[in-house]
């Protein structure tokens, strides 16, 4: 297995531009998301690192050997990279073993030792090898196909949006089956998606792009928790984003006096921001008078929890995350307060101090 370093990453189909200078590090043996909207730039990003197609600019290398830019191209066959379509693309007229074994020398495709050894790494049994891919149901058909990309070894995998066909369940089934294998595998991995819940779950680290940029770069956790603005905020979970007025450290909102901090950790300066809280962040409790009150819209119960809407009263409208036990209404009148800290995104004028940096 092998790194993956993309460097001034640049495509353009005419004269639309899709990538623009794009650089992202993805070490040996590590899981990355690349996580946008559609039209992002994600699945022309993938093609460029299998060899699909060419970069206008810039430089793709597997370990320290380049296999596109700097005046080179290797052809996506000697790059050693596996391949997990969206659909998991396996061979109609083969067997799952026939599937497996396809990019083996033909020793190893005589000795059904290897086909056994996937399986089991893909958490399939052993006597579906003689199976035909009709047989077999899409997450079946999805652990096949990675089975297949991993049996030359590669030095690289990379998922083009792998459980996209499937339904709830066996996506969440597929996932963990999928990625058990990756790491028991030590494979380095690239996973093309769009659904957030993917990237922060599965992936080490998660590129999210926008509008053909890597607009941040970093592991799910501070991702979600410290995102680098709003427009990423907002991608990558549910947010809660209110007007404010910061003053020595403290938002001013609709929901009162919230401590507060810049994404970075620093302290902000004073005047008008945007604040960032999470749902789950909100806490509601009876009407009480030291603190906001808002009255319930809707509630959509989910079992282990529940999105409540409010409205707060002369506010807009925010959403909370709950116990799905909390026994609440749509009419029902609640105080709303807010656990932890918000985070503040100045609006243009009032630039971020550094941390520990004086006030004057």
């Amino acid at each position: 297995m092998s790194s993956l370093t993309v460097t001034g990453l640049t495509k353009a189909f005419t004269a639309t531009p899709v990538l623009t200078g794009v650089d992202l590090h993805v070490p040996q043996g590590s899981f990355t998301a690349l996580l946008g909207p559609s039209g992002c730039g994600k699945t022309t990003l993938l093609r460029l690192i299998a060899g699909f197609d060419d970069p206008d600019a810039g430089t793709i290398a597997l370990g320290e050997r380049v296999v596109a830019g700097a005046g080179r191209t290797v052809a996506a066959r000697r790059r050693g990279i596996g391949f997990v379509p969206q659909e998991g693309g396996l061979f109609p007229h083969l067997t799952v073993a026939g599937n497996i074994s396809f990019g083996l020398p033909r020793r190893q495709r005589r000795d059904g030792a290897r086909v056994r050894e996937l399986l089991a790494l893909v958490g399939l049994a052993a006597d579906l090898a003689d199976r035909s891919p009709h047989q077999l149901s899409g997450g079946q058909q999805q652990r096949v196909a990675l089975a297949r990309a991993l049996a030359p070894q590669p030095s690289l995998v990379l998922l083009d949006e792998p459980f996209s066909s499937l339904d709830a369940a066996l996506r969440e089934e597929t996932r963990a089956a999928v990625s058990r294998a990756l790491t028991a595998s030590g494979a380095t991995a690239v996973l093309v998606t769009h659904d957030q819940a993917e990237a922060l779950s599965m992936a080490d680290q998660v590129a999210v792009l926008r509008g053909g940029r890597l607009v941040q770069l970093t592991d799910p956790r501070t991702l979600y928790r410290r995102p680098g603005d709003l427009d990423v905020a907002t991608f990558v979970g549910e947010a809660v984003v209110l007007d404010a007025e910061l003053r020595d450290g403290v938002a001013h909102c609709v929901l009162g006096e919230l401590p507060c901090e810049h994404p970075s950790g620093g302290t902000v300066a004073d005047g008008p921001a945007r604040v960032l809280l999470r749902p789950e962040q909100l806490r509601l409790s009876a009407p009480r008078p030291d603190a906001p009150v808002a009255r319930v819209r809707t509630v959509d119960f989910y079992g282990h929890d529940s999105r409540v809407c409010l409205d707060l009263a002369g506010g807009p409208s925010v959403t909370a995350r709950l116990d799905g036990a909390d026994p609440l209404t749509p009419g029902d009148a609640v105080s709303v307060t807010v656990r932890g800290t918000a985070l503040a995104f100045p609006l243009p004028g009032a630039a971020p101090l550094a941390a520990g940096a004086p006030r004057v």
